[in-house]
């Protein structure tokens, strides 16, 4: 993702600004822009970063990012799609657009997002029914109000260059057996100064980080829709389908067929 769009939403008359990135493999610096964001994910999982907070964006839900929030965007998914609405902020608006968080996106929503894949660059009034549509896009928006959907996988992500490639080698490879002797190896270190690294620059140690990553890209997994969930803890490295439930159970809350069910909106 470039940055060159920006300094073209902030011009006055582009009161919505679309600019899609479908593509996968997403990385943006930080930055921050006087218009709201909207961001969509589909087929994966977003890392979006605060000031304050990593957060994770899966697909089928989308995230609101009030005006003036610094953050950055970093995705692994080769498959994701990340759809990106900014809307200037008007008078008498829903209290809903001054708060920063993620919701759950029913059919309806979906389907408007899905039918803008063509659209890019800014929006006015001149451009008639793509201007009205997006308005009512950004209107149904406070309706989502009481939908926030919960995603526990929290944790810090390395800005460190040697422990960013290592979380790079480590999500490429989930499905082998990665201690941490074979990845302090696979690096040409010792397994105390990995482990020193970890603690020190993430403050987490690098089993949690693992089990974060592995918890993570099953949900990814989940979402294609092509695979059993036995099939799902072989590629991210459990040997048994009770072992990975009892861990997914214990970070996430709820079993992972349970957890299925709600990201596909069934629940």
């Amino acid at each position: 993702m470039k940055n060159t769009h920006y300094e073209e939403l902030e011009e006055e008359d582009a009161e919505f600004y679309v600019y899609h990135v479908l593509t996968g493999n997403i990385q943006t610096e930080k930055h921050t822009h006087n218009s709201a964001q909207l961001i969509y994910a589909e087929g994966g999982i977003v890392h979006i970063f605060t000031e304050f907070r990593h957060w994770y964006l899966p697909a089928r839900c989308f995230m609101w990012i009030p005006a003036g929030v610094p953050h950055y965007v970093l995705s692994f998914s080769p498959k994701v799609d990340l759809y990106d609405f900014y809307f200037k902020k008007e008078d008498g608006e829903d209290e809903f657009f001054n708060t920063i968080n993620i919701y759950s996106v029913n059919n309806l929503l979906r389907e408007m997002i899905m039918y803008t894949k063509d659209w890019n660059g800014k929006i006015t009034k001149n451009d008639g029914s793509k201007y009205y549509f997006l308005k009512a896009l950004k209107g149904i928006l406070p309706e989502k109000k009481d939908k926030r959907f919960a995603f526990p996988v929290q944790h810090p992500f390395p800005k460190d260059e040697t422990l960013l490639k290592i979380a790079k080698y480590i999500n490429a490879n989930l499905d082998k057996n990665l201690t941490i002797e074979a990845t302090a190896k696979e690096f040409g270190m010792s397994t105390r100064t990995l482990s020193r690294k970890f603690k020190e620059i993430l403050g987490m140690n690098y089993v949690r980080f693992l089990r974060a990553l592995r918890i993570t890209r099953s949900l990814e997994l989940m979402l294609e829709g092509k695979y059993n969930m036995y099939e799902i803890a072989m590629m991210v490295g459990y040997n048994s389908l009770s072992s990975f439930s009892n861990i997914f159970k214990k970070v996430i809350g709820i079993p992972p067929t349970e957890y299925y069910h709600k990201l596909k909106g069934d629940k």
